[in-house]
């Protein structure tokens, strides 16, 4: 594998958003998505939407650190409401 096939997470900062979360919260749905798309992408960039209810009672960290544990990936960083995940072989099941 050659290096030109890494994905690099400063790459993926300055992308576009893979997944929102949005109105519905982390609904099985986006659940589903982000593991699909982890699969296929290596490293997503996932963004809370404002009207998120996850953050009437956590921190935009709080919500970022569940979403990872949920889908077994790796939290690569926060930045304001947008984070990083990267699939994470010691999670697979």
């Amino acid at each position: 594998m050659g290096l030109g096939s890494m994905v690099r997470p400063k790459d993926v900062w300055h992308s576009r958003t893979h997944i929102n979360i949005g109105k519905y919260g982390l609904t099985e749905n986006v659940i589903r998505e982000i593991k699909r798309r982890l699969k296929q992408e290596k490293i997503i960039k996932v963004r809370i939407l404002k009207n998120c209810p996850l953050l009437t009672n956590l921190d935009r960290r709080e919500v970022a650190k569940i979403v990872a544990e949920k889908v077994g990936a790796k939290l690569l960083g926060v930045r304001g409401y947008v984070f990083l995940l990267a699939e994470s072989k010691e999670f697979k099941h």
